[in-house]
């Protein structure tokens, strides 16, 4: 099964390296793959170096995919953290 949806950054520092680790940590948790896609570009986000690489700011449409056994449960976890931190909405 494969899940996909689109959030705006809303921090003002962007995906730094606090908030990157935050969602590689959640991501990590499941078996499903889980990409972040940004400015073209298509990232795994299970790879720290992979979201930095991104450079993401501030007021930025990103997009999280999630394929796999769990990928409905993923991208609910991913967005209630992103939310509960303040980095996207």
């Amino acid at each position: 099964m494969r899940v996909d949806k689109e959030f705006k950054v809303i921090d003002e520092s962007g995906i730094h390296a606090r908030p990157a680790t935050t969602l590689v940590q959640t991501a990590s948790k499941y078996d499903s793959e889980v990409e972040l896609e940004f400015n073209g570009k298509t990232v795994n986000l299970k790879s720290i170096m992979g979201v930095m690489a991104l450079g993401i700011p501030t007021a930025s449409i990103i997009k999280i995919t999630a394929t796999g056994p769990d990928s409905t449960k993923a991208i609910a976890d991913l967005e209630d953290s992103m939310k509960k931190s303040g980095l996207a909405e």
